[in-house]
């Protein structure tokens, strides 16, 4: 039962992340800064990253690329996606396990938003075969921390209502859910 539990949480993980890649992509910012959007399928991917840990999150992260191109990406936008999302992850969960006692979810969100805007900008350097794109990387840092906090707050919000369901307790790496308690 509970590998089955496990497949179909991530499989509602996925979708519910390309529900929001896909509403995202209809959202107009006025910022005028190419490549700067909210993140708003991050916050799926820390939920899985706290939840079903790592390995299964490298699975959410890759089906969520692949399926994300598919509904209305180019080979481009594979690149930046699945630079931003992979780079993303590994700071993410480097974050998450280094300074574990010190950094809250919010803290590893901004950590992720500002990775996942290096490696999308590493990609479009290669692309474009110049590196003055990188020029964009302290107005996207910006952008991306205060974007990760965002997520990380909506994170926050959703895993600690998300404590309360016992399908979700009974496949969750986490062992005290009290430290979402406290920042909510």
């Amino acid at each position: 039962m509970t590998k089955t539990t496990k497949m179909i949480f991530i499989s509602l993980i996925v979708a519910q992340a390309l529900v929001l890649h896909v509403i995202e992509g209809m959202i107009p910012l006025p910022i005028g800064i190419p490549g700067a959007k909210l993140g708003l399928a991050n916050i799926f991917t820390i939920i899985s990253l706290y939840i079903l840990g790592f390995k299964s999150t490298v699975l959410v992260v890759g089906l969520r690329v692949v399926l994300a191109t598919m509904f209305g990406g180019t080979l481009s936008s594979f690149l930046y996606i699945i630079s931003g999302g992979f780079l993303s992850l590994l700071a993410m969960a480097a974050v998450k396990n280094i300074f574990r006692e010190k950094v809250t979810i919010i803290g590893v969100s901004g950590a992720g938003a500002v990775s996942h805007n290096i490696g999308q900008l590493v990609v479009a350097s290669m692309i474009v075969n110049n590196w003055s794109v990188m020029m964009y990387l302290p107005v996207l840092t910006f952008i991306g921390i205060g974007t990760g906090i965002f997520i990380g707050i909506a994170a926050n919000f959703i895993i600690y209502h998300m404590s309360k369901i016992t399908a979700v307790k009974k496949i969750s790496q986490l062992k005290d859910w009290e430290i979402f308690r406290k920042e909510s």
